[in-house]
């Protein structure tokens, strides 16, 4: 079944029957494409960018926004202030705009550049001209003239302040900022500033509660500056619309049962957002983390929404590589989540299959997200018959045959297929190829 699920039967059904073809062909070259179609970019799991901008052009608020994509959940406020670590670099490290060092009597300039690092236990710092300012206990915190930002050369300014300890023969740099302060630096970096502005407050709300639900419990900090936890620029990442979306939520997270709810986000999700479980193996469901319909996800031109690629059988089975027994026939989907997500596949060969995951399959050909489906065209070198196979085969048993004409093609007619997608049909002499709803195979001459 092209959408629905193989059985075992099925499969040992269709090998038969594909070994049998595939004896029957043996002699005859074939001409191939190997069609990938699915939508979507990231995990799939929570908020869609797109779709919470969808959202937002159809009048919709960032609690209804919020509220969609993580279910049965209401709004709390915490303390905006409360800091958060996040790491920016590990090696060398420098700094300039700090007014002094905390808990020492030591003065900085604010206009001077100061390089730090490992003494021992402890740090030194020194001005640009080398001199030794100060050797100082670990962990280091420098903090801006008057509460302005401090800079970090070659990664840019942040507020809050900055924390230095020993790391791996050099020195850790981590900025210490206030909540809201840290969200200011994340919100543009995860969605367009120029986006609706409830779009840009719903991602305020997920970001802030991010950020206080999934440390990483690193040595002196909680989060990554990257999408190991989320994007984060400091300063140069605060404009002015993400910045009122913070003030706008000041403080405000997303929670279920009272609690602080993990609030997943990600791109684009093709039209439907999928239940944690059948994303990531191993994890367990969460009723705020289940798959929704996502119907405004195709908005502002989203380049993810739907995408496709294509290739001959011969190329996708040096990528799939030892997972093809025998000669590659295809790809069947086993089994879908809530959404056309792949959880699980067959690669079915003329010897065998391999079962694989919809991540593997994402991995193995670089596809933006687990949706996807899979369709094989082959079309043998024909001699008076056009002939060859569709995998999997289609739902309604035909597929069209089109002749090529002054340069254009047209429908001529349909042929049958059977169930393990062999199709034959004889063609007078031209230019042929059969089409399965959008995807057209090969090109072949029949004489």
């Amino acid at each position: 079944m092209r959408d629905g699920r193989w059985t075992l039967r099925g499969l040992r059904a269709l090998l038969t029957a594909v070994v049998v073809l595939a004896g029957f062909t043996a002699a005859a070259r074939a001409a191939s494409t190997f069609y990938i179609r699915g939508g979507g970019d990231g995990h799939g799991i929570g908020m869609s960018q797109y779709g919470a901008y969808g959202y937002a052009l159809h009048g919709a608020d960032y609690r209804t926004i919020l509220a969609h994509y993580y279910q049965g959940t209401a709004l709390a406020t915490i303390n905006p202030d409360q800091t958060v670590r996040v790491l920016l670099a590990t090696g060398s490290a420098s700094f300039s705009g700090a007014a002094g060092v905390s808990g020492s009597a030591t003065r900085l300039s604010p206009a001077a550049t100061y390089t730090v690092k490992p003494a021992g236990a402890k740090l030194t710092v020194t001005s640009a001209a080398g001199k030794v300012v100060g050797t100082f206990a670990a962990p280091l915190t420098v903090t801006g003239h008057g509460g302005t930002p401090l800079t970090v050369p070659g990664l840019g300014s942040y507020r809050g302040a900055l924390q230095f300890s020993a790391a791996g023969g050099g020195v850790q740099t981590v900025n210490a900022v206030g909540l809201d302060d840290y969200v200011r630096g994340v919100v543009s970096a995860e969605m367009p500033a120029g986006w609706a502005t409830a779009a840009l407050e719903a991602q305020a709300v997920a970001a802030r509660t991010y950020a206080i639900t999934t440390t990483v419990g690193g040595n002196g900090y909680d989060l990554y500056p990257d999408t190991r936890s989320q994007m984060y620029g400091g300063v140069k990442a605060e404009t002015p619309s993400t910045n009122a979306a913070v003030a706008a939520t000041s403080g405000q997270i997303v929670t279920y049962g009272g609690k602080p709810a993990v609030t997943y986000f990600f791109a684009s999700s093709g039209g439907y957002t999928e239940s944690i479980q059948n994303v990531w193996a191993g994890a367990a469901p969460e009723p705020w983390l289940r798959g929704v319909p996502d119907p405004y996800d195709n908005v502002g031109g989203n380049p993810y929404h739907s995408w496709g690629a294509q290739m001959s059988l011969g190329a996708a089975a040096r990528r799939l590589g030892r997972l093809v027994k025998g000669s590659l026939v295809g790809i069947a989907v086993t089994r879908h989540g809530l959404s056309p997500r792949v959880v699980q596949a067959q690669v079915v060969g003329t010897r065998g299959t391999s079962t694989v995951s919809g991540a593997q399959l994402q991995q193995i050909f670089g596809l933006d997200d687990t949706w996807a489906t899979f369709t094989s065209i082959t079309t043998t070198d024909p001699l008076g018959r056009l002939s060859g196979t569709v995998f999997p085969a289609p739902a309604g048993g035909a597929v069209s045959v089109q002749a090529q004409s002054g340069g254009a093609w047209h429908t001529v007619g349909q042929t049958t297929v059977s169930a393990s997608g062999a199709y034959s049909t004889q063609e007078p002499s031209g230019r042929y190829r059969i089409v399965d709803g959008a995807l057209d195979g090969p090109a072949v001459t029949v004489s």
